[in-house]
This record gives structure tokens, sequence and C-alpha cells, in this order.
């Protein structure tokens, strides 16, 4: 890589149907130093046409698309010479997507819901792994090796704030995810066997994190209900 190669923004495609998500994702990318979206889609058309009319470092793809499969994405990259590689960014947690994924080269998968430090952390990684694998120096030790291959894939620390946890966080978008209607805090405390206000200060970091909204329900007479739904 040239000094100029190595200065300038790498260009990222952001594939995601859901168009909160989509816009929330590219916002994340823009505020990053080091990278700049070339181009937003919903669909793997979309994506297979940018890729072939335009120069993309990076893809940020979802796996569950409309039209085509993340995965099936991949594979028709692949098979058309696309050279850009693999984040993605999916709410899909099947351990078998996962190694499927893995052993298509794909360098990150970023779970979502997810806050933009998460997704930050995973780009500069990227970004120093591929400076490293196209700088055209040697490795000297079996260390050195390792050490490249693991730096697309380090897990940088997830800075949910104060006193939240991953795991609590996951399985409150989960029952937004999977729920047909909306869900208040009492509801989504019953469920979890948490407090209503633990409850309701995860749904709403989703909400700040867009990927989920809020409503108001409405039930006869007096003060409606705030309910969360899972940003479809």
């Amino acid at each position: 890589m040239t000094e100029a190669q190595s200065n300038r923004a790498l260009r990222v495609l952001v594939v995601e149907d859901e168009p909160i998500a989509a816009e929330a994702h590219t916002a994340y990318v823009g505020r990053v130093d080091g990278f700049e979206v070339v181009a937003t889609v919903g669909t793997s058309q979309g994506a297979l046409k940018v890729l072939q009319d335009k120069e993309i470092d990076v893809v940020l793809l979802d796996m569950n698309l409309p039209d085509r499969h993340g995965l099936d994405v991949v594979r028709a990259m692949r098979a058309a010479g696309h050279r850009a590689d693999v984040i993605a960014v999916t709410s899909a947690r099947d351990l078998d997507v996962v190694r499927a994924a893995v052993s298509l080269g794909v360098v990150q998968y970023v779970l979502k819901p997810f806050v933009f430090a998460t997704l930050r952390e995973r780009l500069l990684a990227y970004r120093a792994y591929r400076e490293q694998v196209t700088s055209g120096a040697e490795v000297g030790t079996q260390a050195e090796v390792d050490e490249v291959f693991a730096g697309a894939r380090v897990a940088g620390e997830v800075r949910l704030p104060k006193g939240m946890g991953e795991e609590l966080l996951a399985k409150v978008a989960r029952l937004l995810r999977e729920s047909d209607g909306g869900r208040s805090a009492s509801e989504l405390a019953e469920a979890l066997g948490v407090s209503r206000v633990t409850a309701r200060r995860y749904a709403e970091h989703l909400c700040e994190t867009r990927v989920a909204v809020r409503r108001s329900r409405y039930a006869g007479a007096g003060r409606p209900e705030v309910e969360y739904l899972w940003a479809r």
C-alpha cells in the first residue's frame, strides 16, 4: 500500500433493508475517521450493482435481506470477482451462520443491536488489519502471522452506558424483535424478571440507538402507556 492509498478513506457499501437501521449504520460509518459511505442499498441486487459500478473496499452487510441471504450475497460477490471485504452486521445468532460467514472470509461479525462505539472499534481494527496485509512487509515469526490474522476480528470492549450489560440488552432486543406487537416496560420487566425501571432503561437505550421505536398505547380513559417496538 502506498502512502496515498493508506491515507485515503476506505470506501464502504452499506447493505441493510430496514430503513431506520440503514440510516443509523450509514451515519455511524460516516463518523469514523478513515471511512466514507459510497452507497446504501437494501437488497442483494442493489449491492451487486454497486459493486459492479463502483470501487468498494468493504461491505457492511446485513444477513437477512428480502431477496437473498447475506451468505449467498458473499458467494455471488466472489463468483463475480468482487474482492471487497465483508463485515456482517446482523441480528442472526445462529452458530451455523456464524461458522459459514467465517468460512467465506467475513472479517467481522457484529450483532445487532449495537452502539456506535462497537462499530467504530470494529472498523478501526479492520483498517489496521488492512494496512498490515497490504503493506508488502514480511512477517518473521508465527506469532506475527497469528497477530495479523486475528487483527480484523479483535473484539473491542462494548461501551454500553454505565450499569448496563450486553446480555440483558440482547434479551430485551430479542423480545421486541420477536413480538408481534409492542411491549410496555412492565411487560418487558415481567418477561425478563427484572424491575420496570431496568426494563425501561434498556428499551429506551434501544430507541436511542434507533433499533427500536416508541409509541403510545391507548386503553380507555386516562394517560396512555408507552410501548416499544422493534424498528422493522
